[in-house]
């Protein structure tokens, strides 16, 4: 199930909130969809400057396709370690409610920790330098669980602190990933920059589950996290074959971390329409994490799924991101993209109240149709929000904006692991989630009561004021 964005996404991650699934899908950390956009993707030279609207050159073609062939690869690895790590705890360590909730607050930690001095940190570097980074430490994490395993070292501390620094590379990787897409397509063609983003996600969210659960049933969870280390080292190969190359930033004084940490806090905070999106995204992340680190132990325990159920069932999120990235745009343009901000969460939250009903036979089919309507209105709302923040924000300030959304819309994740975990060991997890879904139903109140109810599309010039 996508999650809102912060810059967009998860996954599926509302930052765009947390990928998501709950890579979390959440938000982060928040795009694509598979039709081609309107302008190809221009030469990456100076991060964040806009590219000219001429043809794009066949190198610049195959960077583009390098670059999204390297998201396919991280998406599908984030979503299957979306299931398989939680699987890890439960079926190997016999993991609680409260101890599944603490592994996704750990995982969620790093947006709370390091969000704001990220950016700062990423806008001083080349950005694709820091996504291969990334890809590399999510390799070498990913191959210490099941090296532990074998050494008969496994324990739940040693997965909280590999989930801590996924959650690491996840955000270090995000933000560079959402500044540089700008450089790559332009800011002219975002909307379908961000929608081909956006399917790929929801692609991934629909096979990744179920690959998982298969993967798991067949080679044990220790085996599937195991094979994700490769699809990472696959991303990082793609990146590094990026002909262009991004110029290098101009080298920051000695002392001005703080100082540029508090320019992209002002940039957030002075937007009137960029402090609603960054309160609504938080409070819908901060109810649908808590499901998504129930979910798993809700449905091998308390339905009673076996691991490659429980992958097919939580890939249906996938079809309703998938079909909501192909048609966002549309919608877009007959709506406009203020209306379908806040319309999107409002008809489609309500659907989560599903989710609790879910029992044996028939009843799965609850939890199927509720998980995909909100995926598909968190993945709308998503592009919306993510396309205007990159509109508006000047290029240099990019990698902030990001990562202060991050920190203000990701930073409850781990409040939330601890919320879920709590309720679960108090009322049940069934009751948890009653709690959680009634909750996230109540999160578009939010956005009515503020001027986007009044808008149907986006006024750059009034909102950046």
């Amino acid at each position: 199930m996508s999650q809102p964005t912060a810059a967009s996404g998860p996954a599926t991650d509302p930052d765009d909130t947390a990928a998501v699934t709950g890579s979390t899908a959440v938000p982060d950390s928040t795009a694509s969809s598979d039709s081609t956009p309107e302008a190809e993707p221009a030469t990456a030279t100076t991060p964040g400057a806009e590219p000219e609207d001429s043809t794009p050159s066949p190198r610049q073609r195959r960077d583009f396709r390098r670059f999204m062939a390297s998201h396919i690869c991280n998406e599908l690895g984030n979503n299957i370690t979306y299931v398989a790590l939680p699987l890890t705890a439960v079926l190997t360590l016999h993991a609680s409610a409260w101890q599944a909730g603490l592994l996704a607050a750990a995982e969620q930690a790093a947006f709370l920790l390091f969000g704001l001095p990220a950016g700062a940190w990423v806008d001083r570097m080349r950005r694709r330098n820091v996504m291969i980074a990334a890809d590399l430490t999510r390799a070498v994490l990913l191959t210490a669980v099941p090296v532990a395993w074998l050494l008969d070292l496994h324990s739940m501390p040693l997965l909280y602190v590999v989930a801590l620094l996924l959650g690491c590379a996840r955000l270090f990787g995000d933000v560079a990933d959402q500044s540089y897409l700008p450089t790559l397509v332009g800011r002219s063609t975002l909307v379908s920059g961000n929608s081909r983003l956006e399917t790929v996600r929801s692609t991934a969210e629909l096979a990744g589950p179920g690959i998982a659960g298969f993967f798991v049933q067949l080679l044990g969870a220790v085996g599937t996290l195991a094979g994700q280390a490769v699809t990472s080292l696959v991303s990082a190969a793609l990146l590094g074959k990026i002909e262009a190359r991004e110029e290098r930033p101009s080298p920051a004084g000695r002392g001005r971390l703080l100082h540029e940490i508090r320019e992209g806090l002002h940039h957030v905070l002075r937007n009137p329409i960029l402090r609603v999106i960054a309160l609504s995204t938080a409070s819908v992340n901060l109810f649908l994490s808590g499901i998504f680190a129930l979910e798993t132990l809700f449905l091998t325990r308390t339905v009673g799924l076996q691991p490659a159920a429980v992958g097919w069932v939580l890939t249906t999120a996938g079809v309703g991101s998938m079909l909501a990235a192909l048609v966002t745009e549309r919608l877009s343009r007959a709506l406009g993209e203020a209306r379908l901000t806040w319309l999107s969460l409002l008809v489609t939250m309500p659907f989560g109240l599903l989710l609790p009903l879910t029992g044996h036979g028939w009843r799965i089919a609850l939890f199927v149709l509720g998980a995909l309507i909100q995926s598909a209105g968190v993945t709308t709302y998503n592009i919306c929000q993510v396309t205007y923040r990159q509109t508006v924000c000047p290029p240099h300030l990019l990698g902030r904006m990001t990562a202060t959304m991050r920190f203000l819309v990701w930073g409850v994740l781990p409040l939330s692991g601890l919320l879920a975990g709590g309720l679960g060991q108090v009322a049940g997890v069934r009751g948890a989630l009653w709690f959680l879904t009634a909750a996230l139903s109540a999160t578009p109140l939010v956005l009515l009561c503020s001027p986007l109810r009044r808008m149907r599309a986006f006024d750059t010039d009034t909102a950046a004021g």
